[in-house]
């Protein structure tokens, strides 16, 4: 294990960065990936779309419910065991599914054991790359995230021609070799000892997490009893509490509503957009490559938007960049019933796949923003969190309302408006704390206006409204005599 007493900002920290690199191609690329298989799925069960839908909400929904579990495997055992052991979960589901008999067994191995074992990987293999970078930590992230869309961008049209080829049984298969690349990532993620997680007792103690009285105590407690250890659990308690106050901030909720209606806006794209342009009369391959330009350009949009909103003209203005980039995605969505031709469907795959890569970016500042950068590692858990109930739920509803209504128009405009309501709800939580403070500005001029400030030498006097006539008559001649000498 290496020791250093800070991030090495290099090194071995670019194997780390494509280490992670793989690992989101063979996690989030694949999860991509999965909606390929929807129309074989269902023409070859039977089954409408609500029900072959869930697949794919189920793969999303582990990945993010459990990734709390792969970060607790990579403190208490290793990144390096934890990653490897999410490989062979992953690669085993896949493998399984290639002989699935029924809806049923796909939820099971595909859904349930292939989601745990992305989530195994997933969250250990990002927190890594912080480790390893500080200065250059954005660069470092910059990389290693683009594996999604870059994979997306690959593996989209090699999926399909896995399945064309080997039918898809055979293209899972395939693919559950393919996942097992994940080892030789995990195998990459060599443990890095820095400094702040080798703090001693004293060292922890110091810190402002604990009232003072308590931190006497707590040190007396570590030197008269070394055998009771009590206290650290104590201090960790308080720690995890103070971390996660934030929770009850308003800012803070409006933003957790906020992404709730976003996340289930942007989920059922994925999943649909391929079976939508089949239904229209465009190719299998050509509804192949629509996914691959989403991919692709989703890359773009997170390099370029946030080089732009890293400028100086718009560094004040990323909150309204941000709903500016999910109101887009959302009018998309609401545009996307009347595109029934590839040449149409196009042009929305570079906007929405472009924006959805621009408000992506702008998540963490915006997080940022709301509860501060200190508590941004625990607020940026929990967001993401919460989009775990909206990849598992939307996806059904909107194969609900396509097998109701035999069209795909009501789930499109569902998507559209939640992820319109979404920016408006920010906007107007914005707009009403610009508005509360410039009242509260308002009243704080109204109580400077009726305060005079009279100054005689070195003496002040604060003549308020409090003071009767009198005395402000006798201040006021005071004053002039003063001034006559």
């Amino acid at each position: 294990r290496a020791r250093h007493s800070g991030p090495p900002d290099g090194g071995w920290g670019w194997m780390i960065v494509a280490g992670c690199f793989l690992v989101t191609i063979c996690t989030r690329a694949v999860t991509r990936c999965i909606s390929i298989f929807f129309v074989e799925f269902q023409a070859y069960f039977g089954q409408d779309y609500a029900r072959t839908a869930w697949i794919h909400s189920i793969v999303d929904c582990a990945t993010m419910l459990c990734a709390p579990l792969g970060s607790l495997i990579s403190n208490h055992v290793s990144c390096q065991v934890g990653i490897m052991l999410g490989g062979l979960l992953a690669s085993t589901g896949l493998i399984l599914s290639s002989f699935a008999t029924s809806l049923e067994h796909l939820y099971l191995s595909l859904g349930v054991l292939t989601g745990l074992g992305f989530a195994l990987c997933y969250s250990p293999a990002i927190a890594m790359v912080g480790k390893y970078f500080n200065k250059r930590k954005a660069l470092a992230y910059g990389i290693a995230m683009s594996g999604s869309g870059i994979g997306t961008f690959i593996l989209a049209p090699v999926v399909q021609l896995l399945i064309e080829q080997f039918s898809w049984r055979g293209a899972l298969l395939i693919l559950g070799g393919f996942v097992l690349n994940l080892c030789v990532c995990g195998a990459l993620m060599r443990p890095i000892s820095l400094k702040e997680d080798c703090k001693t007792a004293p060292e922890f103690l110091e810190q402002n997490y604990v009232p003072e009285t308590e931190k006497q105590d707590l040190k007396r407690m570590s030197i008269c009893s070394p055998l009771i250890k009590l206290w650290p659990h104590e201090c960790l308690c308080y720690c995890s509490w103070k971390e996660y106050d934030f929770l009850l901030m308003p800012g803070f909720m409006v933003l957790a509503v906020s992404v709730l209606f976003m996340a289930y806006g942007c989920s059922p794209l994925f999943v649909y957009l391929v079976p939508y342009a089949l239904s229209v009369g465009v190719s299998h391959h050509q509804a192949a490559f629509l996914m691959s330009i989403l991919g692709v350009i989703d890359i773009i949009g997170n390099v370029t938007f946030g080089w732009l909103t890293d400028r100086r003209c718009l560094k004040k203005h990323r909150y309204f960049c941000y709903l500016f980039a999910v109101g887009m995605d959302g009018l998309c969505c609401l545009f996307l019933p009347v595109l029934q031709s590839f040449p149409l469907l196009v042009p929305f795959s570079f906007t929405f796949g472009y924006f959805d890569g621009a408000y992506v970016t702008l998540i963490p500042v915006m997080t940022a923003d709301v509860v501060g950068t200190s508590l941004l590692s625990s607020a940026l858990g929990v967001v993401y969190f919460l989009h775990a109930i909206p990849y598992l739920v939307s996806p059904p509803v909107a194969g609900w309302l396509v097998d109701t209504t035999g069209s795909y128009t009501a789930s499109f405009l569902l998507c559209g408006f939640s992820m319109i309501f979404s920016s408006a709800l920010l906007c107007f939580a914005r707009l009403a704390k610009k508005i509360k403070r410039t009242h509260l500005q308002s009243l704080t001029g109204n109580t400077a206006l009726k305060q005079h400030i009279l100054t005689n030498g070195a003496t002040a006097y604060s003549v308020t409204a409090e003071l009767d006539q009198k005395d402000v008559e006798f201040l006021a001649v005071d004053t002039n005599s003063f001034s006559n000498r």
